[in-house]
């Protein structure tokens, strides 16, 4: 069966006036944001990006920096990522299903994640940043699709369920570890002068030793000091490194991710079919998710955050010591409150400067957020100008202002004279096996994301 139009009118341009301007705006604002979380694990040795210990943090500025970023932004700007992510899908299929029938919007977006998965690996294997989401993104969007006709209430129950399931999983983790340090307790307690430990005893003991030591203060700091080195040799030293790191934490995220991503995608269904997500509900609703979403959620942040640096972020006594994970709830609450702040900004007319200044980033926030990969590694690894360790926490968020701007000025420059972002045209002109045209006939001669 052949589509009922042409590929080259499925893949048209559409005008300035289709865009949706508050989601590129959103885009815009997800994507900088995103880079305040990112950027200690690019420009700290691991593990010290989240061990204010090992450098000496506690008590300094660094440590109000680290306060503030995993208090407010930590998780949100992903979550509002991953909102809009599920809004795209939306806009996407609605679009090829007014223009085609049968199959091909099915096939159009399953090309199109396909084609995301392969970025995804070239993020973290070429440009070399093991944090990469688009891996995830690319294969849970294809679970999200399936729900895309579901009623708003029904997308939100799914993504209630997600929570909860996330939330499970936390906890099932947790527990497991919480039960071999008492199993291993129990057995250090005996007297091995009149009692010979048994195989499985020698067991229990040795996994919650090792928990133990991989937790010593000492032991991480000759990890970080091996990192770093490795982090500032050659590409392939690099390679060898973050690709292994790459590795596991894909497929860790993803574990735990297929909950955590695809609970804010459903949300962002729900929002974009109730007009939630394009302002144009009444802000008596976004002022309802910005005082319970941020109160409920940075109430609960503050604790964990506290309890943390009261156990010095020794991950045993943590375990050790802690009742309860609750990390997707508060994230959940904070990212929904952050979302209703952000909206009230929009709703109130105050702020049109700023979403205008935004846009266009969002507009290219495929090609910005791999070009942040890009622009942070050349910086910080020892392939480019080897930055990495040398800076305080502090002064590495002097980078992502900097990044900031780049990205903001030469977006603004860039979409004066092309219809795309270059990976942007890239991953169109793949999807539709047709390459794209690139340059701008008019200045209203925009494509919609």
């Amino acid at each position: 069966m052949q589509p009922s139009t042409p590929v080259h009118n499925l893949a048209a341009p559409t005008g300035q006036s289709e865009r949706i301007k508050i989601i590129d705006s959103l885009r815009g604002i997800a994507l900088l944001g995103i880079l305040l979380m990112n950027i200690p694990y690019m420009g700290l040795p691991e593990p010290a990006f989240d061990n204010l210990v090992l450098n000496n943090e506690l008590g300094t500025i660094n440590e109000k920096v680290w306060r503030f970023v995993n208090w407010i932004p930590e998780g949100t700007q992903r979550a509002i990522f991953s909102m809009l992510f599920g809004a795209g899908i939306m806009l996407f299929t609605s679009r090829l299903e007014k223009r085609t029938e049968g199959m091909w919007p099915a096939e159009y977006f399953l090309r199109r994640q396909l084609w995301l998965l392969v970025f995804g690996l070239f993020n973290a294997f070429v440009l070399l940043w093991p944090g990469d989401i688009l891996f995830e993104y690319a294969i849970i969007g294809i679970v999200a699709f399936v729900f895309r006709r579901l009623k708003p209430k029904w997308l939100l129950v799914a993504a209630g369920v997600c929570m909860l399931l996330m939330t499970v999983r936390e906890n099932k983790d947790f527990y497991e570890r919480k039960h071999k340090i008492y199993e291993g307790e129990q057995v250090a307690k005996l007297d091995t002068t009149k009692v010979k430990l048994t195989d499985v005893q020698q067991e229990k003991l040795g996994a919650m030793t090792g928990m133990k030591e991989r937790s010593d203060t000492a032991k991480l700091r000759k990890d970080m000091k091996r990192n770093l080195e490795k982090s500032l040799g050659s590409y392939a030293e690099l390679y060898h490194y973050i690709s292994n790191v790459s590795v596991k934490l894909e497929f860790q995220f993803t574990y735990y991710g297929i909950w955590d991503v695809l609970l804010f995608m459903l949300i962002g269904m729900a929002f974009f079919k109730t007009g939630v997500l394009t302002g144009q509900v009444s802000s008596k609703v976004y002022w309802l998710m910005t005082i319970i979403g941020l109160g409920v959620g940075l109430f609960i942040t503050w604790l964990w955050l506290d309890f943390v640096v009261k156990h010095r972020f020794n991950g045993f006594e943590m375990t050790k010591n802690g009742k309860f994970m609750y990390y997707e709830i508060a994230r959940t609450f904070r990212s929904l409150g952050l979302f209703g702040l952000i909206m009230l900004l929009y709703k109130s007319g105050l702020f049109k400067w700023l979403f205008a200044l935004v846009r266009p980033v969002g507009q290219m926030a495929f090609t910005n957020y791999l070009m942040q990969s890009f622009m942070c590694g050349l910086f910080f690894f020892g392939i480019g100008f080897g930055m990495l360790g040398k800076l305080q926490r502090y002064e590495i968020y002097y980078v992502v202002v900097a990044v900031w701007i780049i990205e903001i000025i030469w977006s603004h420059i860039w979409l004066r004279y092309f219809r795309f972002g270059p990976f942007e045209w890239l991953w169109r002109s793949l999807t539709y096996w047709k390459k794209q045209p690139m340059r701008r006939e008019n200045k209203k001669d925009v494509l919609s994301p």
